[in-house]
């Protein structure tokens, strides 16, 4: 509400008025800015029919700051003028005896409001010296409304139980409803935790001068899945209590040929400094559709295209969903997001992945990091990476990690002094421990900070 001085002294100027106030010449008479007269109109209007308040605009000249400077000092011709010393100067050094300041004389006529004692064409030349400026003035013209008073009573907004009880609304006053007035904003649905760290870390991988890789093939070859990778075909993540098989494209038939045999002997027989897993590699095996378990699938797939060109150093990075045929638990569901980075290089080694994963996650935010050496059968040296969960109070396994090893990249064409070190973590693990959630019930339905929508099922997470 505004000053209720200004308000009582607004009506009665109305009520003294014939024909109605305007509201800049109230604000000038009462010495007060012009908007505190707006906020007395909007407070009187919305009181119903008080008052009638018509927008008008009028356009006036008002000086800008340096024609302000030059009403109150002088021009700078004058200006200069009077800066000559008392003792004069040397005629040929100045030819002017004396001088009358028109510009000044003009803007002050302007400041007193007498914008008529200036023609168009004076004006426009004192607005290209950005000494007098235009300005559009919004002003309202009051007049008296239907229900016009000069004592306001508060209108009621609400109808409450007590005033129907003791049947006191009937002297009440209620305010109009404005069915045209905008209601209060409900509350929505806002990014899950997974929708921002996902963000999050796209965007760290792209500072990082990383390039996203294509994954959306959710159905991948066992070729692809596991054998590029030199997974042997009887490891257990290989079974079906740990991997979906399709059974309608039950197969997949195009393979590289000559990679896929190269495959084949690194498994059976060996080669590249390796003496392979010695067993009988079957293509029937290698040709199973399943949905893929892991996006390294996706890497592999870079990395053989990669090795059919000139070798350059790259950076490669995929999120998306995997699938484990799991059991479901408080830890474990069926499907995943994960976090791949993959670089290729000359002479990588084991402490440039470290400090690559460093640099990875504290740009997230997780600075307590601690590495675990750890078995994986396509990397060598491999490690698991640990960081301090708060809730939980404990360190938690956040990802894997290692160097890829000769018998998956040699096979696909690379350059036998590449390295490729590589990364992968799970999309729900690093945002437990940035929002501080214990569990994957937890996180599905978290509402403790956020409120949020559920953007489909979500991850795995080891206990």
């Amino acid at each position: 509400m505004a000053d209720s001085g200004v308000v009582e002294t607004l009506l009665q100027r109305i009520e003294k008025a014939d024909d109605g106030v305007d509201s800049l010449n109230v604000a000038a008479s009462l010495g007060v800015d012009h908007q505190v007269i707006v906020g007395a109109v909007k407070s009187l209007q919305a009181l119903g029919d008080i008052i009638s308040a018509d927008l008008r605009s009028s356009k006036h000249w008002e000086l800008t700051v340096e024609g302000s400077e030059i009403a109150e000092q002088g021009s700078h011709e004058a200006r200069v003028f009077s800066s000559i010393p008392l003792e004069g100067l040397a005629q040929s050094e100045l030819m002017v005896e004396n001088i009358e300041d028109q510009v000044r004389e003009k803007l002050l006529q302007v400041q007193k409001g007498n914008f008529s004692q200036l023609d168009e064409k004076e004006k426009n030349e004192l607005k290209k010296r950005k000494l007098l400026s235009e300005v559009t003035v919004k002003s309202y013209w009051i007049t008296k409304g239907s229900s016009f008073s000069t004592t306001i009573t508060k209108q009621e907004t609400e109808l409450t139980p007590e005033m129907i009880a003791t049947g006191s609304w009937k002297e009440k006053k209620f305010k109009p409803y404005n069915f045209e007035a905008m209601g209060v904003a409900p509350d929505c649905g806002h990014l899950h935790p997974l929708m921002k760290v996902r963000t999050q870390f796209r965007q760290i991988f792209l500072e990082m001068g990383f390039t996203e890789m294509p994954t959306n093939n959710f159905i991948e070859s066992s070729f692809w899945n596991f054998d590029s990778l030199f997974q042997p075909q009887q490891h257990p993540a290989r079974d079906q209590h740990d991997t979906f098989f399709l059974s309608d494209p039950a197969l997949a038939h195009e393979f590289p040929q000559d990679y896929l045999e190269r495959v084949k002997k690194v498994h059976s027989e060996g080669g590249f400094g390796s003496q392979g897993y010695k067993y009988d590699w079957k293509i029937e095996e290698a040709q199973k559709n399943i949905l893929r378990t892991h996006t390294t699938a996706v890497s592999a797939r870079m990395l053989y295209k990669l090795a059919q060109q000139k070798f350059t150093p790259v950076k490669y990075f995929s999120i998306d969903r995997v699938f484990r045929n799991e059991t479901l638990d408080a830890t474990h569901l069926a499907e995943f997001h994960q976090i791949e980075g993959v670089v290729a290089d000359y002479g990588l080694t084991l402490g440039d992945l470290m400090g690559i994963l460093h640099q990875f996650f504290t740009k997230l935010g997780i600075t307590k990091l601690r590495f675990k050496p750890a078995y994986n059968p396509y990397t060598e040296p491999s490690m698991e990476v640990f960081s301090y969960h708060e809730g939980l109070k404990k360190w938690v396994e956040v990802g894997n990690s290692g160097v890829f090893r000769p018998e998956m990249l040699l096979p696909m064409g690379l350059p036998e002094d590449v390295s490729v070190i590589a990364w992968g973590l799970s999309l729900e693990r690093p945002t437990m421990i940035k929002y501080g959630i214990n569990n994957i019930r937890e996180l599905v339905g978290h509402k403790v900070n956020l409120q949020m929508v559920y953007d489909g099922p979500i991850c795995r997470l080891d206990s």
